[in-house]
């Protein structure tokens, strides 16, 4: 059975949106997934499910969200496996860059080759040394900010009107505390 995970964006800041582990994981349970396990505050639900079919499992998840707790939130399925790609794809990773200063913007949808175009012409795209840094690779934008993300300019409102597709950020942290809670799952 396919180990995956849900992130959801958006909830549980600054008192907004909030939404209690225990009720997200009984929410998520009474759909039918399996070994239901939550990951901090921010919306990290990890699951086995015999769905396969990724499209219709993320509406499923909104749509019991929206009504158990009253509004929408936007869901980014991954699976075991593209986590994995994901922990190998990190070209910040591979450049030694320090992990604490790292983060990955989950897409919800893969952007078109030109938005990726249009958006590495952008002065963002070219930072000065000890600057902001991404680079993106499939659905998944790689972030390096030495500066703090508070401080970034690299946003996810940014990265979706570039892309044309919704984003969630986690840290190297958190997406490798994923990837470790999603192997073996379900098998």
């Amino acid at each position: 059975m396919p180990a995956y995970v849900a992130l959801l964006r958006g909830i549980n800041l600054a008192g907004h949106n909030k939404v209690p582990m225990t009720e997200l994981r009984s929410v998520c349970a009474h759909l039918g997934l399996a070994d239901v396990a939550t990951y901090i505050q921010s919306g990290n639900v990890v699951f086995s499910s015999t769905v396969v079919d990724t499209a219709a499992l993320t509406g499923e998840i909104e749509r019991a969200i929206a009504a158990a707790f009253g509004f929408e939130v936007p869901v980014v399925l991954r699976s075991s496996e593209q986590l994995g790609d994901v922990l190998q794809a990190n070209p910040f990773i591979a450049a030694g860059r320090e992990a604490a200063v790292l983060s990955v913007g989950f897409l919800a949808g893969v952007p078109g080759p030109e938005r990726v175009t249009v958006l590495l012409a952008h002065p963002l795209a070219s930072p000065p040394p000890g600057g902001d840094e991404f680079a993106v690779r499939g659905q998944e934008v790689f972030l390096h900010h030495p500066n703090g993300y508070g401080r970034s300019k690299l946003t996810t409102s940014y990265f979706d009107r570039q892309l044309g597709t919704s984003m969630t950020v986690r840290n190297w942290r958190t997406v490798t505390t994923l990837a470790e809670m999603t192997a073996g799952l379900g098998t």
